[in-house]
């Protein structure tokens, strides 16, 4: 029985559904490979990421500044792109209801949670401790994070300033997990308007 081709497989990979199932089933990989790095270096998991829950104002604050941002970034999009209808339907994109949950729970958890506990836990809290210090490690993992995400220059424009956010704001109250609400919060926010649904 033959195989499929590098061709065919791309093709299969591009669907939507296998991207968001891929990324579900992912993440328990990455925090276990995270997990076993800490732990190796003789260093505590929840300490090391700076998973500390957030106080209420500290939430308020950042969901505020992602709002501020929010609005900006659609102002900046309207000038630009002039106000265009989005050219795809997200349920047929999304491959019907199953889909565009299985895209939600990807995009929405799954993702936050696994980036910034690789960028703004773990490489923030090694890189802040050498030459670069706090500001240039935030620089550097939004430049990093803007870069890795494959869209067009205005979009890694807002990927950057959001990881600048994300950065200070983990940085400003040292909590990894303000900066997974954070960047949920974009996240199901960019969902909702993706539409339409139907």
């Amino acid at each position: 029985m033959k195989g499929l081709s590098s061709d065919q497989i791309d093709v299969l990979w591009n669907q939507p559904n296998w991207q968001s199932a891929g990324k579900i089933a992912s993440a328990p990989v990455a925090v276990a490979v995270l997990w076993i790095a800490i732990r190796e270096a003789g260093r505590e998991f929840s300490e090391y990421l700076a998973l500390n829950w957030p106080r209420p104002r500290e939430i308020m604050v950042a969901l505020g500044v992602s709002v501020v941002m929010f609005l900006l970034k659609t102002l900046i999009a309207y000038a630009v792109v002039g106000g265009q209808e989005p050219s795809t339907n997200a349920y047929v994109v999304g491959g019907g209801a199953g889909g565009l949950l299985l895209m939600l729970v990807a995009g929405c958890i799954a993702a936050p949670v696994v980036e910034e506990l690789v960028v703004r836990g773990f490489m923030f809290r090694g890189w802040s401790k050498t030459f670069l210090g706090p500001i240039g490690t935030i620089v550097l993992t939004s430049i990093l994070w803007s870069v890795v995400h494959p869209y067009d220059w205005l979009s890694r424009l807002y990927i950057f300033l959001d990881g600048l956010a994300l950065g200070y704001f983990r940085w400003r109250w040292n909590s990894t997990w303000l900066a997974v609400i954070m960047h949920s919060t974009y996240n199901i926010a960019f969902f909702f308007l993706m539409g339409p649904y139907i």
